[in-house]
């Protein structure tokens, strides 16, 4: 009852529909939320473009999803990959459980944060008062199902940065502390955004990123006062404002839901799945992870439009968040990397310009 009455006092979130321009990072994030295992996107950009606002509002736009009660690690009741130990050996003793729904975990990892916080450590009220060695959990079981966001995250330690990114590929988390070894789920969509004037991240860290989007300020005039116009009666009058936004929420939210239970059946063509290799040969791609996240972001996509086969056009609208952040960084280049993946696919595409 207590959180019935909380939920008429959360703070509202600005709209993510209502959200003018950024489209780039706009896709990125629905693709994210569509395929979590495209691993993650990178946000770079100015200062006060809307990265944290955007990012806070994908994640209240999900629908509710439904997690074992009173569970640390916002078990599913079925899926073995997205559940804790308890819950498995509660299933294997034929128990009841109880779920509910919740929103979509959205949690934000502070830069000051410790390895113990995020990772867990060992219950030491427990160990004291009971006498027993029991497990604390950390940022990364309570962002299982959800969205990890980091902010300047290319001011995080690396070590820590290390850490996010094993979990968010692997799905798990591996916790070794005085005398405790704990494997618990932790599948989450996993977002970074800086600001490039605070310094990048080394090269090994963002080739991990699924995708990179790059933002700017907004330069056109008639944009800008659309956008202080919408912050500001947003400000004023939230309940009011979401109202309007409501129907246009709930059509995205459907669409989002649809792209998740059609990806499955999602096909690319050989011949595709080709073309987009050749493209990260051609860009001297470390690695295959690029072809890899390409071909993952490219079915997102498809399904995204609602179709069950890829198409030249859904890898067009995807290769350069997928590959401008693994090019090897040439200080004579005068062409922008997104730049140049967009040549190198169309030369390979054979696409006129």
């Amino acid at each position: 009852m207590v959180k019935k009455d909380l939920k008429k006092f959360e703070t509202p979130v600005f709209p993510f529909t209502a959200i003018v321009g950024q489209e780039e990072m706009k896709l990125a994030l629905q693709l994210n939320v569509i395929d979590p295992k495209i691993g993650g996107v990178m946000i770079m950009g100015d200062r006060g473009t809307g990265k944290s606002t955007t990012i806070r509002a994908i994640a209240d736009l999900l629908p509710e999803i439904e997690v074992v009660k009173d569970d640390p690690f916002n078990s599913h009741q079925s899926d073995l990959d997205l559940m804790g130990n308890e819950v498995k050996l509660a299933i294997q003793k034929n128990e009841s459980i109880e779920t509910e729904f919740i929103k979509i975990p959205m949690v934000d990892l502070p830069l000051g944060a410790t390895e113990d916080r995020v990772c867990g450590t060992i219950d030491i009220e427990k160990a004291l008062t009971e006498g027993i060695k029991a497990f604390e959990p950390g940022l990364l079981a309570k962002a299982n199902r959800g969205l990890l966001y980091v902010d300047e995250v290319n001011l995080l330690d690396d070590h820590l940065v290390d850490i996010l990114l094993d979990s968010a590929a692997s799905g798990w988390n591996t916790v070794e502390r005085e005398g405790i070894s704990i494997r618990h789920p932790a599948r989450f969509v996993l977002v970074g955004s800086g600001n490039p004037e605070e310094g990048e991240l080394r090269p090994q860290l963002l080739d991990r990123f699924g995708m990179h989007a790059e933002i700017r300020t907004v330069k056109d005039p008639i944009l800008r006062v659309q956008v202080v116009e919408e912050r500001t009666s947003f400000d004023q009058n939230p309940a009011t404002w979401l109202a309007n936004y409501e129907s246009q929420q709930q059509e995205l939210r459907d669409k989002i839901i649809a792209a998740q239970k059609l990806l499955p059946t999602v096909e690319i063509d050989y011949d595709l799945r080709v073309k987009i290799s050749e493209v990260c040969s051609q860009l001297d791609v470390d690695g295959l992870r690029g072809d890899i996240v390409t071909n993952r972001a490219a079915k997102a996509h498809a399904a995204y439009n609602g179709r069950d086969k890829v198409t030249v056009e859904d890898i067009s609208k995807i290769i350069t968040l997928c590959l401008r952040h693994r090019l090897r960084k040439d200080p004579l280049e005068t062409i922008d990397s997104g730049d140049k993946v967009s040549k190198v696919f169309k030369e390979v595409f054979e696409i006129e310009e």
